[in-house]
């Protein structure tokens, strides 16, 4: 059985139908092509598949699709404005807080979430915010210290 489902993405409205037991994060890689929002656990355990949906960070691989129904959802896709990086992904890249690069669009989804609601957050409130986020190759130091950059510049 098939469900339709009608949702806003990245600021553009979606009608699909997709069957019950698909999940967002099969809608938004296979409906829809949008490839930055990864599967790592497929369990809801890693973060790699985090997207902002009415507003707070989810993990795309636990949400079933029908659930999408009526939610605004933003990827990392959705972060750059004509081509013009926020601070936040500026910050990743002058902190180098990247290597193979896997985990970055949840990480940036989760500090997104967290600055727009917290402009200016402490040292430990990032790590909370990104305590759902796993990376396997560059620690978290460098990750952590480009938020902290980009919360300075009120960014996001």
């Amino acid at each position: 059985m098939k469900y339709q489902i009608r949702f806003t993405l990245n600021g553009e409205e979606q009608e699909l139908y997709v069957p019950a037991n698909y999940t967002m994060l099969r809608v938004l890689r296979d409906e829809l092509n949008f490839m930055g929002t990864k599967e790592g656990c497929g369990a809801g355990e890693c973060g790699a598949c985090t997207v902002i949906a009415d507003g707070r960070p989810v993990n795309a691989c636990i949400v079933l699709a029908p659930e999408m129904d009526g939610m605004s959802i933003e990827t990392v896709e959705g972060l750059a404005k004509d081509g013009r990086l926020t601070p936040l992904q500026e910050a990743f890249v002058s902190h180098a807080a990247l290597q193979c690069g896997f985990c970055t669009p949840g990480f940036l989804m989760s500090a997104t979430a967290l600055l727009r609601e917290n402009p200016h957050p402490a040292r430990e409130e990032i790590i909370r915010a990104i305590s759902g986020n796993l990376c396997r190759c560059t620690g978290y130091v460098r990750i952590i210290e480009a938020i902290e950059d980009a919360a300075r510049d009120n960014g996001q």
